[in-house]
């Protein structure tokens, strides 16, 4: 069944696509959802119609984005955290952490949009980080969680 997402969905694909899913999915989840339409030859003509209408905003975006993924490369971000003696850390660290350090150096950034490969983080040590500024920007951060 092919569909059109009419949101951001994980693992499926962004808004606006037209990905292939299975009949049941597609008919018992995402389209009573109003997570998507099904992409018959009228919406897919209104897609392709909407899409040359953005393409100018969506330029805009990928530049303000370019910019930001820019200033964020060269920044040193640090997080403490509570650890024992051997070095690990009591609880973990993660992208909320991560949000706030970045927030501390002025970037806001939501948590969402920052993976962790591997997830949590029960070490200290230096890490990378990928965040999501556009679904066409993407920049990898280093960051160090050190023991405090």
């Amino acid at each position: 069944m092919e569909i059109i997402l009419k949101q951001d969905i994980l693992n499926l694909g962004h808004t606006d696509d037209i990905v292939e899913v299975k009949n049941g999915y597609g008919r018992n989840h995402l389209i009573p959802k109003g997570m998507a339409i099904l992409a018959d030859s009228s919406a897919k003509k209104v897609l392709a119609e909407n899409k040359r209408q953005r393409a100018h905003k969506e330029a805009k975006l990928i530049e303000e984005a370019t910019k930001i993924a820019e200033q964020i490369k060269g920044k040193e971000i640090k997080i403490g955290a509570k650890t024992s003696s051997t070095g690990k850390i009591f609880g973990s660290v993660n992208t909320i952490q991560i949000a706030e350090a970045l927030a501390k150096k002025g970037f806001d950034i939501d948590r969402k949009k920052i993976a962790i490969p591997g997830n949590a983080i029960k070490e200290i040590g230096t890490y990378k980080a990928n965040i999501g500024l556009h679904r066409e920007v993407n920049v990898e951060i280093e960051f160090e969680v050190f023991s405090e």
